[in-house]
């Protein structure tokens, strides 16, 4: 993998390397079971020994996915930011009702 082909956000925030790698993993996983899938063989016949492999493969080869991968990654990032926003402001809008109710 390339680090100077893959994209650089505008702003910096920690994505996790590990997530980036299980995500483009499990990419090239799907898009070599898809290919094994469309050549006829069956999937329970094909060790996962094998499997991997072929994926780590793919994964050489095309740099699209650890693109794609990295992106999904941001994403997610900012979904999970996104609901620990919402969940602080509903802990926040609890305390208030409490300190309310208790006066």
């Amino acid at each position: 993998m390339a680090t100077d082909s893959l994209p650089l956000p505008d702003t910096f925030k920690h994505i996790s390397v590990h997530m980036v790698h299980i995500l483009a993993r499990l990419q090239a996983k799907r898009l070599v079971q898809d290919a094994l899938r469309a050549e006829g063989r069956r999937l329970t016949l094909v060790s996962p020994r094998e499997l991997q492999e072929l994926a780590t493969a793919y994964l050489r080869d095309h740099t699209e996915v650890w693109r794609e991968a990295l992106a999904r990654a941001h994403k997610l990032d900012a979904l999970e930011g996104q609901r620990k926003d919402r969940q602080r402001l509903r802990r926040e809008e609890l305390a208030r009702r409490r300190n309310i109710a208790a006066t």
